[in-house]
């Protein structure tokens, strides 16, 4: 954790790591360009599902909020009466086929992402190692659906796609390096359709809307009961954070009056399979509501708190307005 979190430090400027990493940011990125080019040729092949395709995803490496953003674009959907599917690569997971994604399935099974989209929104989800395949069986499963939201992907380009979304964190581009001198994964600006951003706007010709991230009001456990965060103000807490920026679940915390006693941070999609709780009983375990899919079959008495976010509703109407010219 410390090299990673020296890294990502090091993506934030231009000093002698970055500059030292540099060399090696040349191949990476002729080779993202050229794969780029056998697309746009026709050399490599971009298959369309039969239904309208939004990626939700991002250019930098680590967490930028996608998943949130997906959660707030299907219930979007479902709201304005599509009838929408995800799909996602299920990254994490210990199977390699293509498979749906149950509210009662396990992190182990579909990815902890996957598991936590199926729960929240009851639309149909599922994973493979392509995302296409992903597509095509979840069209298969559910006829009804009249819209794909693909959960990450924007690198994915064997799958057309209508609306590209891309989510940027407060780091926004970093140092501007790809990968693995910065956090790039591929230059910026591209072309994309919509940008969100928590931090300042980075610079793009598409249209940019801030979002916002708070903790919900409340904390959930395996059984469905509530506790109002307010209440665990002063108690002892044990804070687990397995996800990209675990420093932010805790800052949150923090921000809400909760002061955990112990904050624990582990690298993102950690399973858990082999994690020790503290034996001292005071303590409440409180950790993301993701990391809760794997938590909660051994301890269910975890407290997940939802992560919310806040979007602007011009985002939503140029969203509808882009579907829209899609039937036309």
């Amino acid at each position: 954790m410390a090299a990673a979190q020296r890294l990502r430090r090091a993506w934030q400027g231009r000093g002698p790591l970055a500059w030292l990493l540099w060399p090696l940011s040349l191949p990476y990125g002729a080779l993202s360009a050229l794969r780029r080019q056998l697309y746009r040729r026709g050399l490599l092949r971009s298959e369309r599902l039969p239904v309208p395709v939004i990626v939700v995803g991002n250019v930098i490496a680590g967490g930028a909020g996608k998943t949130p953003v997906t959660l707030a674009v299907v219930r979007h959907l479902q709201a304005r009466g599509w009838r929408p599917g995800v799909i996602s690569r299920g990254y994490g997971r210990r199977t390699q086929d293509c498979r749906e994604a149950l509210p009662g399935s396990s992190a182990a099974e579909v990815g902890d992402e996957p598991a936590l989209i199926a729960r929240a929104t009851g639309a149909p989800v599922f994973v493979a190692r392509r995302r296409l395949d992903a597509g095509r069986a979840l069209l298969a499963a559910h006829p009804a659906t009249d819209v794909i939201v693909c959960d990450d992907g924007l690198q994915h380009l064997a799958l057309a796609r209508d609306v590209e979304i891309c989510v940027f964190n407060d780091e926004g581009i970093g140092n501007g390096f790809l990968l693995p001198a910065g956090p790039l994964r591929e230059p910026w600006p591209r072309a994309v359709d919509l940008v969100l951003h928590t931090g300042p706007a980075p610079s793009s010709p598409a249209p940019q809307y801030p979002l916002a991230r708070t903790l919900a009001p409340e904390a959930v456990d395996a059984t469905g009961a509530r506790v109002p965060l307010a209440a665990l103000r002063g108690q002892p807490l044990h804070a687990v954070a397995a996800i990209a920026r675990p420093q932010d679940f805790f800052a949150m915390l923090r921000a809400r009056g909760l002061a955990p006693e112990r904050e624990e941070a582990l690298p993102d999609h950690y399973d858990f399979s082999s994690w020790q709780r503290l034996p001292d009983k005071r303590l409440r375990l409180i950790c993301t509501e993701k990391d809760a899919t794997k938590l909660w079959p051994a301890h269910p008495d975890a407290l997940a708190v939802p992560l919310a976010v806040q979007i602007p509703p011009a985002f939503f109407d140029a969203l509808d307005a882009r579907l829209s010219s899609l039937s036309h």
